[in-house]
């Protein structure tokens, strides 16, 4: 389904713009928006799992966003789906997380509890549609002016808070903060309530085998996940509750067992690993093989979808085992390293360092970037300026959140 496919209707802006000299389509044209912002970029200092201060190796939220459009590139082609369009929607698919990861995520959603809180997925949408500076008319900035599917295409969570018990367990989720809701019912003015378009269904697959396989890869090579450890039968009860623990499907005790024995049986399982060049080829060789397989079963259980015309309708199947699978080296490393007993002072001083830095630029007006510090200045109620300095914090790099709350808070926390 390439873009002569999409109804016109989908392909509208919300400002007006002539069309480029270039012959590009215009997925082509906001994909390149999106890799030309000032808002990708910062993802290349910030937090994936592991911090990137921590070594050279390591994924930052920029290498994992590259990864997850070319599996979402992949994917997209091999079904028949607009190659562009879903390309843009993983690249943009973390714009909005700020410093320190899901981390930094909760700490500022804590501190904004009471203006509607904090969700990625929603600041992503803030960004695309109002904080990256390309489109300003009458004063009143549209951000990127992305189109109407490029906008139904990163949104992983159509909804707003107040909906989000509707459509989702838990009712965390969301999409679009409530002083965004112009653009995003704009965007969804044909969408049915609730429901996300198969470009985004496919942005949120290949985020999901993207992180799993390689956060699986950095926490081993980081010396976070001990290999011999995996391969011992002692510990595969610790490993299956755990799993469990971190899933949030339902998943049976005896799937995640036999999950966790394919991976172990995958012909490029590594038995030990002492950082050598055979061992990086080998674990090389095994992300590479896992991320073929999810996506190679995906595509076989999803091969007729281009045939049908409603975007959302095309709802991609990801087989069970391929989503247990993916669960399993999720629980794993969230076992070994993001719940980990000696993990847990680190994450909490890096909340506490968030928390007091968003109080310390309320208090003070100080340290915001131009486009935060205008939308403060302009503010028309206190919640409005607390907004605008959680756009501020949420925009700084891990380095630049330290470096700030050195100089206007003044302590190391």
């Amino acid at each position: 389904m390439n873009q002569e496919q999409y109804p016109e209707f989908v392909t509208e802006r919300f400002v007006n713009q002539n069309s480029s000299r270039s012959k590009r389509s215009e997925f082509a044209r906001d994909r390149a928006r999106v890799l030309h912002s000032s808002a990708l970029r910062r993802l290349s200092a910030k937090t994936q799992v592991l911090s990137p201060e921590s070594g050279d190796f390591a994924r930052t939220r920029l290498t994992h966003s590259l990864e997850v459009a070319q599996v979402g590139r992949e994917l997209a082609i091999m079904l028949g789906i607009d190659a562009d369009l879903v390309d843009m929607a993983c690249l943009s698919h973390d714009l909005g997380h700020p410093p320190f990861g899901h981390n930094g995520e909760s700490a500022l959603n804590f501190w904004a509890a009471d203006i509607g809180g904090f969700e990625g997925n929603a600041q992503t949408f803030r960004i695309l549609t109002r904080l990256e500076q390309k489109v300003i008319v009458d004063g009143v900035s549209r951000g990127l002016n992305l189109t109407r599917a490029s906008l139904d295409a990163v949104s992983k969570y159509p909804w707003r808070l107040s909906e989000a018990r509707e459509f989702i367990a838990g009712g965390v989720k969301f999409g679009v903060y409530e002083d965004d809701l112009e653009v995003f019912q704009w965007a969804r003015a044909e969408a049915p309530r609730g429901e996300k378009v198969i470009e985004a269904e496919i942005m949120d697959f290949s985020d999901d085998v993207a992180y799993s396989v390689h956060d699986f890869e950095d926490a081993i090579v980081e010396r976070f996940l001990d290999v011999e450890i995996l391969n011992g039968d002692s510990i595969i009860d610790q490993l299956i509750t755990g799993v469990l623990d971190w899933s949030d499907s339902k998943l049976e005790r005896e799937n995640v067992y036999q999950a966790i024995q394919r991976i172990r049986s995958n012909e490029f399982w590594i038995s030990s690993f002492d950082g050598s060049r055979e061992n990086l080829a080998q674990l090389k060789n095994l992300t590479s093989d896992l991320i073929g397989s999810f996506v190679t079963r995906v595509y076989e259980a999803n091969s007729n979808i281009a045939n049908q015309q409603d975007r959302y309708k095309k709802n991609l199947v990801v087989p069970a085992e391929v989503s247990e699978e993916i669960a399993v080296l999720k629980g794993l490393v969230a076992t070994f390293l993001m719940t980990s007993d000696d993990r847990r002072y680190y994450y909490q001083a890096q909340r506490e360092l968030l928390i007091e830095l968003a109080d310390a630029i309320y208090e003070t007006g100080f340290g915001f970037d131009r486009v935060t510090q205008y939308y403060f200045d302009n503010a028309n109620s206190p919640e409005a300026k607390k907004r605008a300095v959680v756009d501020c914090v949420a925009n700084m790099t891990d380095a630049h959140a330290h470096a700030l709350h050195r100089e206007i808070v003044g302590t190391e926390v």
